[in-house]
């Protein structure tokens, strides 16, 4: 089994600090699917926060952004993983 390291070093709150930018647009353009990968890394690290948010976000999404979310938080694990 591959070792992510790397991703569960990375602090919850900085996945959730970028989704929630991305959410409000204030700190980024608005960008909901962004927003929907960064706090779903947040939530797979273990906010909390992170997961109602995405659920909240997920609601004015069509399930092919969510499909594109998804897949960008895919690879973003993949692309942090040490083999």
């Amino acid at each position: 089994m591959a070792s992510s390291v790397q991703f569960e070093t990375q602090p919850a709150d900085r996945f959730f600090e970028l989704g929630l930018s991305y959410c409000s647009g204030e700190e980024a353009v608005q960008d909901l699917v962004q927003a929907h990968k960064w706090l779903n890394l947040a939530a797979i690290a273990g906010s909390e926060e992170a997961r109602m948010l995405r659920a909240e976000i997920s609601r004015d999404m069509s399930p092919a952004q969510i499909a594109v979310a998804q897949r960008l938080a895919r690879e973003h694990i993949a692309s942090q993983t040490v083999h």
